[in-house]
């Protein structure tokens, strides 16, 4: 095969994807979520709590829970859960208590019940994996993730 000017020249171009969550412009600081409380100060978001006079916005992660739009996206299956559920959810909800305390942004959106599974959804992806990994963890089972749209969006499979 001859290397011309008629060899293909596009090899695996990506499409750059937007991400609607992600702010273009920097926020001013300091700016207060209307949902949640969280401060956007220093270049992130925190718990902490200030006297000075602040903007007002919604913060990421309200703005995807009132969008009911999860970037994560956990789903438990099998017979040990449904045996231990109120074990396995204060699991969940500890490591969403750890995450939050350091990064406003990673929170749980909902738990919800299906026909044989339990959907677990986040805000961010790194809750979602950690939540995957403390499962995995404490509990064993088959535990596996995967990652879509630009690594934007995470699915977690977790079952025992």
């Amino acid at each position: 095969m001859t290397k011309g000017r008629y060899a293909r020249q596009d090899k695996m171009i990506k499409e750059k994807r937007h991400d609607v969550y992600k702010s273009k412009e920097k926020w001013r600081e300091p700016t207060l979520c209307k949902g949640c409380g969280a401060l956007f100060v220093n270049g992130r978001w925190t718990w902490k709590e200030t006297s000075e006079e602040t903007h007002q916005a919604t913060c990421p992660a309200c703005r995807r829970i009132a969008d009911r739009f999860p970037a994560g996206t956990i789903e438990i299956r099998g017979e040990f859960f449904a045996a231990h559920r109120e074990e396995v959810v204060n699991l969940i909800n500890n490591v969403e208590k750890q995450q939050k305390a350091d990064r406003p942004l990673e929170r749980i959106m909902e738990i919800s019940n299906g026909k044989g599974k339990t959907l677990v959804t986040t805000t961010g992806v790194h809750l979602a994996r950690r939540i995957g990994e403390a499962l995995s963890r404490s509990y064993k089972g088959d535990f596996s993730f995967q990652y879509g749209d630009g690594e934007k969006t995470l699915r977690v499979y977790w079952e025992r």
